[in-house]
């Protein structure tokens, strides 16, 4: 290729990768999807995009580079500490379950396909994981109970690092015994490559926390030195002991994330930005490499395979692992359904094949279009039938009505009682943990940490909310909140009270009105205003209309003393109320307001 048309293709990649993201964005779909489909009409079936031409020998450097840095970001969000409260049921489905799955899928794939035993076991550890980045956006779009969905986003979230882990240990045994001749000789290689990987990852991952933690780097260096620790420890680990690099960077990142007193947040983030380049190039360049005729030449089998994986290996997971817990056979069966599979599995198979096949494994070549075709079965499949199969088995949750609350504080909390206590679902989320605390002591569910952090948008369930109430003595929190939930909830469903102090400002320092969302009751409502009312004795009091004591009646005996929130209509829908809101209540409604007491002395 000439150098005009090799930046052609840098420049078609690009925009194409832009456009599966943003298609996928805007459909609440799996951008995998989009990617490896992309990738296969330019590819093999256009013929527009030779991805070995374009690179020669530097693609598989870069690819194994590539995968190195997925599975080093992939493990920097396993939290061992948070092992004991993600439940017994994920507990199993992360460990029974995911070797119930390995067996299945291994056993089909060696007897319908005609792998070789190790070959086969090598695909099931590939094809087990789910992961978040798939999970997620079909959760939106299924939207199932809230005991569902934080099961599959913790299953996701649990076993992708693990996933890999275990794809790579396996990995390494097939090589360490094609390598050498005897069993004895390829265990040798094969516990050489563990005790390498392990030494090599972490003792990477020991040094670089120290030198953040000890502040030996400035923070803006902190995401650069992570990118070339991890370039380093996997070419250093794979020069002393071959094919050991993946399995240092992975352990590399798992120790890294549970060392004390070492902040990852930034690196994650920068991991996780450069995760999505890499994954939005990566997948198209591996996707045009697919050999259609060799998946076509397995014929029906391959869907044979999918339909034991989507109706043997899932469910079988799901009975063993949730035997004894209290879900009902309606929530099972989604569960049953529901598990695409992702990022790591087609990432990791194509590297594993090419070294494969240079290592003599036939059949190796195999894996790359087969697991392709399991991702994409899979998140075609489940995507198009989940969401109606969660209405027929009566598990979805209607149209989100709940609220997400910003700020766990004396009013945040008294309009998430009153909200509760209309029926609707509510989630405090606050960084202080004086509020957290009340709001639990009151009953109220939470979430201890910034709803604009990076870990919110991994581990905050935001099934069955449709609303956010900005009700954070801080202004800029607020506005932030509502910049970052904009997508989630639409401008239309986002509400707030202004600060004391962003009344004061003028325009110039002031957030626009289209950033902090609409304000909630009145213009005069500050949240300082709010404050002081309820300590003052104002109390929120919720009454139902009826044809004897309607609206009319309600402004006549509250007057002024009342500032009218929330009204609840006769379909059980929550309506904010907004200074340039119309709403007229009607019989059959419930209002909720602000009620000050009355003046001393009045009659």
């Amino acid at each position: 290729m000439s150098e005009q048309q090799i930046l052609l293709a840098f420049g078609g990649i690009g925009a194409a990768a832009l456009g599966c993201q943003w298609l996928a964005w805007r459909l609440k779909l799996p951008a995998i999807l989009f990617l490896l489909l992309t990738g296969i009409l330019v590819g093999p079936v256009l013929g527009w995009l030779d991805p070995q031409e374009m690179f020669g020998p530097l693609l598989m450097p870069l690819v194994s580079l590539a995968v190195a840095l997925i599975l080093f970001e992939g493990s920097l969000t396993l939290h061992l500490s948070e092992w004991r409260e993600i439940g017994s049921v994920v507990h199993r489905l992360v460990t029974i379950g995911a070797l119930s799955t390995w067996v299945v899928i291994a056993v089909a794939t060696h007897w319908l396909l005609g792998f070789d035993w190790l070959l086969a076991v090598l695909f099931g550890s590939l094809t087990l994981v789910t992961g978040p980045t798939v999970i997620v956006p079909m959760l939106r779009v299924v939207r199932p109970k809230a005991s569902i969905a934080n099961i599959l986003r913790w299953e996701g979230i649990v076993i992708d690092p693990i996933g890999a882990l275990l794809a790579v240990v396996v990995y390494s045994f097939i090589i360490a015994r094609s390598s050498v001749d005897g069993l004895s000789q390829g265990l040798l290689t094969f516990g050489g490559v563990i005790a390498c990987g392990c030494a090599f990852g972490i003792a990477g991952g020991w040094v670089l926390g120290t030198i953040i933690r000890r502040q030996w780097l400035p923070e803006y260096l902190h995401n650069l030195a992570a990118l070339a620790a991890v370039l380093g420890i996997f070419i250093a680990a794979n020069t002393v002991m071959h094919e050991s690099g993946l399995l240092a960077v992975t352990l590399m990142g798992l120790w890294l994330a549970n060392m004390k007193d070492v902040d990852v947040r930034d690196i994650l983030h920068f991991k996780e930005n450069l995760s999505v380049l890499l994954i939005s190039g990566l997948f198209i360049l591996l996707a045009a490499r697919l050999d259609l005729n060799a998946l076509i030449g397995l014929g029906p089998l391959v869907v044979i395979l999918l339909l034991i994986i989507q109706f043997i290996a899932r469910p079988l997971n799901v009975m063993l692992c949730t035997a004894g817990s209290s879900l009902s056979w309606r929530e099972r069966a989604l569960l049953s359904w529901i598990a695409p599979r992702g990022i790591v599995a087609a990432a990791v198979s194509a590297i594993f094949a090419i070294r494969l096949d240079e290592a003599g494994h036939e059949g190796a070549l195999l894996l790359v279009p087969l697991t392709f075709a399991v991702i994409i079965g899979t998140v075609v499949l489940q995507s198009a039938t989940a969401r109606p199969l969660a209405r027929l088995l009566k598990v979805a949750e209607p149209a989100p009505s709940g609220f997400l609350i910003v700020g766990a504080n004396t009013p945040a909390r008294t309009l998430g009682k009153a909200l509760q206590q209309l029926g609707s679902r509510v989630l405090l989320t606050d960084s202080s943990w004086e509020n957290i605390r009340a709001a639990r002591m009151d009953g109220l569910p939470t979430y201890f940490g910034n709803p604009a952090s990076q870990h919110a948008d991994a581990h905050l369930d935001l099934v069955g909310l449709g609303h956010l109430l900005a009700l954070s003595p801080s202004g800029e929190l607020n506005t932030l909140a509502s910049m970052r939930f904009r997508h989630d909830f639409g401008h239309q469903r986002l509400f707030g009270l202004a600060s004391g102090q962003e009344s004061r400002r003028t325009d110039k320092h002031r957030a626009s009105l289209q950033h902090r969302g609409r304000l909630l009751g009145n213009e005069e409502l500050t949240y300082t205003r709010l404050a002081n009312l309820l300590h003052q004795g104002s109390e929120l009091y919720s009454t139902h209309l009826t044809e004897g004591f309607d609206w009319e009646d309600y402004q006549a005996l509250h007057g002024d003393r009342a500032t009218l929130l929330f009204v609840r209509d006769d379909s059980g829908w929550v309506h904010v109320v907004t200074s340039d809101s119309a709403l007229k209540p009607s019989v059959g409604w419930t209002v909720l307001a602000l009620i000050q007491p009355e003046a001393s002395g009045a009659t």
